[in-house]
């Protein structure tokens, strides 16, 4: 109802209000001290200040981002602006196992915060180590007061790492060496039980085939999570199941039964009670086109009457697109000749150099580059079926120059450069090659014969000063809209705040809003739900309606501009000082007019507020039960 003196806030006048899947409607909303107060048609500015009219606008709950790797930059730049923009006022911190809540652990001569983060997130040690040297806390407690003391932009929602668990139960040699004994498992259990009930949300592990390690001499190491056997993670999970928090994970995407045995752990009749899963990835996969097919199987079963989980995939609103600075990405980290590159400091050009004019690397190198692409045998059988091992397809049409040093090659795919390199030296083009592009190929490429020798050289000539790009999944919008509207899996794995040249997934929330709007009024008011309600729900936390009484987390979206939006348009390239480093980011600015977070002005027209990251406004939410 409409208070007396009318002295709110904000009032948002004749907003389409989307909220909590009921059908939308058009009416006023008004803010007063951080909440909702009334909502209503034609309602009294009274001596409101900021009065918004809303006309033609969609109004909703604010946004959440259930995959984040922000952990970090929450100790630089805690306004988080890059999603703040795009109207996410909830992050989830802490995925992939990795996080702070034990503090930096830098002991033995190990700084697991550098050593662990370095190539998972493929991110410079020296922005790493600056991060880890403003950590002044140590235990779970204080972490979480901590991040309350923190000048939030959105609101966080923080989990128990597995990584960092085992390093403070086992220490960071045992953890990466050895299984833990019946004593170290027991001590998980407990720290894990007390941060749940502190107010950790959840406890997040992983086993993708990406994540490795970035000290010498564990470079051919996976993170500690990856080396806990099924035993630990059941009497770490059951922890989780009893709390009733939330476990998250990645599964080992190569190893079916594996995943479908572990993920079994989230079945109510074969353990009592559901444990609340959300899971890394439902991608369409390029090179296999049977992942997704069984990822969706493995949904259905779990959550099926018999075995009666709870059990989530996350989907990703947006084509997988993974940049590259030179050999450095993820992507090459799940085979053996790539990852060698990756196994070296990012800073360090010489020991690439070294391994690419290797005699021996070379051979192993152009033996893996070229397999299943001549001749006859199985991999030739797998790659022309799309059933592939790894996720990266190797194939030069799809892999595109986004920055080089030779400008006029920006832009160009790999397959077009290497007909362009033959061309120039028989004599065949001559028109639009510049005297650098033609002394470059004589001088560099003069040698290459085939495309794996053309891709040995562009790492040997650019190093990381070359960034490409390639889309690994995800590749038809069709088929990305079919699994955002699944109700069995959740929009997310935007992947925020990780790789700082690589993967814009800032604006994912709207891009599925907008795939989902492409059906109409209803079908948007159903994906409002899935980015507000349903993820406050599996994270167990107070948000994701705009009800009166709620607290003012609440956005406005111009449905006409979502529709004219491209989010692979939008990404820019941009210096952030907080990381004295490149970004990839991504402008929806037209899209989102307003950010509310706790009724304080986040971001309104174009611009930010004054007041984020200079003043509270998110706080760190707990599972609903759990004492602020």
């Amino acid at each position: 109802m409409q208070t007396m003196n009318s002295n709110y806030d904000i009032l948002i006048h004749n907003a389409r209000v989307f909220n909590n899947g009921e059908s939308p409607v058009t009416e006023d909303i008004a803010i007063l001290n951080g909440r909702i107060v009334a909502r209503g048609r034609n309602l009294d500015a009274g001596k409101t200040a900021n009065v918004v009219d809303a006309t033609g606008l969609w109004a909703m709950p604010g946004l959440f981002d259930i995959h984040t790797h922000y952990d970090l930059e929450l100790e630089v730049s805690p306004g988080l602006p890059e999603s703040t923009r795009h109207g996410t006022t909830t992050v989830v911190i802490s995925n992939c196992s990795l996080g702070l809540a034990y503090g930096n652990q830098r002991r033995d001569g190990y700084d697991p915060i550098v050593d662990c983060y370095a190539r998972v997130e493929n991110m410079p040690k020296s922005v790493l180590r600056a991060c880890a040297d403003k950590v002044d806390w140590s235990t779970p407690q204080e972490y979480l007061e901590h991040l309350d003391q923190l000048n939030l932009g959105p609101n966080v929602i923080t989990m128990i790492p597995h990584s960092m668990l085992r390093i403070e139960s086992m220490g960071f040699e045992a953890s990466i060496n050895r299984q833990p004994s019946q004593t170290e498992i027991d001590d998980m259990r407990e720290r894990l039980r007390d941060g749940l009930k502190m107010g950790y949300a959840g406890f997040s592990t992983d086993a993708l085939p990406f994540h490795y390690l970035a000290n010498q001499p564990n470079c051919h190491k996976t993170i500690p999570t990856q080396f806990a056997k099924y035993d630990e993670i059941k009497q770490l999970t059951q922890i989780v199941r009893e709390e009733g928090a939330l476990w998250q994970a990645t599964p080992p995407k190569d190893r079916p039964l594996e995943v479908f045995k572990t993920f079994l752990l989230s079945s109510g009749r074969l353990h009592g009670r559901a444990l609340k899963t959300t899971v890394v990835a439902a991608l369409d996969v390029a090179a296999n086109r049977n992942l997704i097919k069984l990822t969706r199987l493995l949904n259905k079963v779990i959550n099926s009457s018999f075995f009666k989980g709870q059990f989530y995939m996350q989907a990703l609103g947006a084509p997988f697109k993974i940049w590259s600075d030179g050999a450095v990405t993820p992507i090459a980290e799940e085979i053996p000749e790539l990852r060698a590159l990756n196994e070296t400091d990012l800073e360090d050009r010489a020991a690439r150099q070294k391994i690419l004019q290797d005699p021996d690397y070379i051979k192993v190198f152009r033996k893996m580059w070229m397999k299943g692409k001549e001749g006859f045998g199985v991999a030739r059988l797998k790659r022309i079926l799309r059933i592939e091992d790894y996720a990266f397809d190797r194939d030069l049409e799809t892999m595109t120059v986004d920055v080089c040093p030779l400008k006029g090659w920006e832009g160009m795919t790999f397959q077009t450069l290497l007909e362009r390199v033959f061309a120039v030296r028989k004599g065949e083009l001559d028109s639009g090659v510049s005297d650098d592009e033609r002394k470059l190929i004589q001088r560099d490429f003069f040698w290459v014969a085939d495309e794996a020798d053309f891709v040995l050289q562009m790492l040997r000539t650019f190093d990381t000063d070359l960034s490409w790009f390639t889309i690994t999944a995800n590749r038809d919008m069709k088929t990305v809209r079919k699994l955002l509207m699944d109700p069995t899996l959740l929009p997310g794995f935007n992947d925020s705040g990780a790789h700082l040249t690589n993967m814009a997934f800032y604006d994912v929330n709207l891009r599925s809003l907008k795939l989902a709007a492409e059906g109409g009024e209803d079908d948007a008011n159903y994906m409002v739900k899935r980015l507000t309600k349903d993820a406050a729900d599996v994270f167990g936390v107070d948000r994701g309606t705009i009800y009166e009484g709620d607290v003012a987390d609440l956005i406005l979206v111009d449905p006409k501009q979502l529709a004219r939006y491209d989010g692979e348009a939008n990404i820019q390239r941009i210096y952030r000082e907080e990381f004295q480093h490149q970004q990839l980011v991504n402008r929806s600015d037209s899209v989102v007019p307003l950010v509310l977070i706790a009724g304080k002005v986040a971001w309104q027209g174009d611009a930010f507020s004054e007041s984020l990251g200079k003043e509270k406004m998110g706080g760190l939410l707990k599972p609903t039960g759990i004492a602020a």
